[in-house]
């Protein structure tokens, strides 16, 4: 099966248009290089999924990498990325996300969800520099996990992630003072306190360490359950933060009712909300999102049980709660992988999340048939960023070459010690609560 980009990369740019009009790809513009894209005048996600998020001005960017590699053929570019790895050997592992394309995906030592290849950061301790094919609060993660003699490098700099963006730390502590106005700060007669942080895994290191400082704790897609239950043992509510999707279905699957759910729009007095609702509330959700994942319908659904009776539709739970309520199955992503690899007899699996992950698994699986849930070719525009261009600039740069005297690390991620602490206390508090 050809990878999602092998495909895009057949198109000329007339049957790109036509894809994009019919419904057959979400824009034209996938046809061309991420690099294409790099040191624009504002900041953007560039094609896919998040096209349309607003990136703020603060949006890391990438500059234009020198020419060789952006016209250098793939051959060329496999050649000096493996002749970069042999050279550094144990000097170097390179972590590629689930969601990668698989061009890059193929020269990883680990490949997983964020939370996976951060654990695999650590596994590696001998690496001097991890070269994390992901997006950027991924980087930051494995940077703050990792030792303090190791570098972790992001391929593209403009590799970010949009629903990570839609928390910010201003608005964050600003939402915090206006709750604490509400509820005060003093702990009920069990103990509890009135509210406590709670950020996916999703979101920048600043407001990890934000959640790590006010006693709260970071979650995954796998353990969100977990760390729910923790948090009510210990608060009378929950702010979760960015992504309303997770926190609402987690939460409803725990028993919570919907009404006690008030949704927060950071542009809003009070968040959208009437004072009352805060106080009755047990989640407050973030109005977050995963672009991605906000693609995934119900209509899609009920096409994929016409087509195939008896089909097996697993989807994320970042996908708007009507679409988790209408699978059969919700998960992380290695859940559905895990899902799938168990699956003894031939089954069809329509599967809710990002395109590359999903036409990877229908290669690897051919047994079954596995498709897309949604039939648009829109692969997550960040992730889609990272280019075996980027991958071999900043190898060879650290490895050298006949023309380069290497040691140089190029896009360096670092997270500031007074930022790194306190998140870490939030992240490690993560670790611990194992579903």
């Amino acid at each position: 099966m050809a990878s999602i980009s092998s495909t895009i990369d057949l198109m000329t740019r007339p049957e790109a248009e036509a894809a994009a009009a019919s419904g057959g790809t979400c824009s034209p513009d996938l046809v061309k290089a991420p690099w294409n894209f790099d040191g624009g005048a504002l900041p953007a996600y560039g094609p896919g999924a998040s096209m349309a998020d607003s990136a703020p001005a603060a949006t890391p960017r990438q500059g234009q990498i020198p020419e060789e590699y952006r016209l250098a053929s793939d051959e060329e570019l496999d050649a000096r990325i493996l002749a970069a790895k042999g050279k550094l050997g144990d000097k170097l592992v390179i972590l590629g996300h689930f969601y990668q394309r698989d061009e890059v995906v193929k020269y990883a030592d680990f490949v997983g969800d964020s939370f996976q290849l951060a654990q695999a950061a650590k596994e590696k301790p001998e690496a001097e520099v991890i070269v994390f094919c992901g997006v950027h609060f991924m980087a930051e993660t494995a940077d703050m996990l990792s030792g303090e003699d190791q570098a972790v490098i992001l391929p593209n700099l403009a590799a970010g992630c949009s629903m990570a963006d839609m928390a910010d730390s201003d608005s964050v502590e600003a939402c915090w003072d206006q709750l604490s106005g509400i509820f005060g700060t003093e702990p009920d007669e069990d103990g509890k306190i009135p509210v406590m942080p709670v950020t996916y895994m999703n979101c920048s290191a600043a407001l990890k360490a934000f959640v790590g400082e006010h006693g709260g704790i970071v979650c995954t897609s796998s353990n969100a359950a977990t760390v729910l239950e923790w948090a009510f043992q210990r608060a009378q509510r929950v702010l979760f933060f960015p992504d309303q999707h997770l926190g609402r279905n987690t939460a409803k699957a725990m028993g919570v009712p919907l009404e006690q759910m008030p949704m927060w729009n950071p542009r809003q007095a009070l968040g959208g909300n009437e004072e009352q609702a805060l106080l009755d509330s047990r989640v407050i959700l973030w109005h977050g999102f995963c672009s991605v994942h906000k693609r995934f319908t119900v209509d899609q659904i009920e096409k994929a049980r016409a087509d195939y009776p008896g089909v097996r539709v697993i989807v994320h739970p970042e996908c708007p709660m009507p679409v988790v309520d209408a699978a059969d199955e919700s998960g992380s992503t290695d859940y559905i992988r895990k899902a799938i690899a168990a699956a003894k007899e031939p089954t069809v699996f329509a599967v809710g999340t990002e395109i590359n992950m999903v036409n990877r698994l229908a290669a690897e699986y051919p047994q079954h048939t596995i498709f897309c849930l949604d039939p648009v070719v829109c692969p997550c525009s960040t992730m889609y960023r990272i280019h075996p261009g980027y991958l071999a600039w900043v190898l060879e740069a650290y490895a050298g070459t006949g023309s380069l005297p290497g040691g140089e690390i190029l896009n360096r991620i670092t997270v500031p010690e007074s930022v790194a602490v306190p998140a870490r206390v939030a992240l490690e508090r993560m670790l611990a609560a194992r579903p």
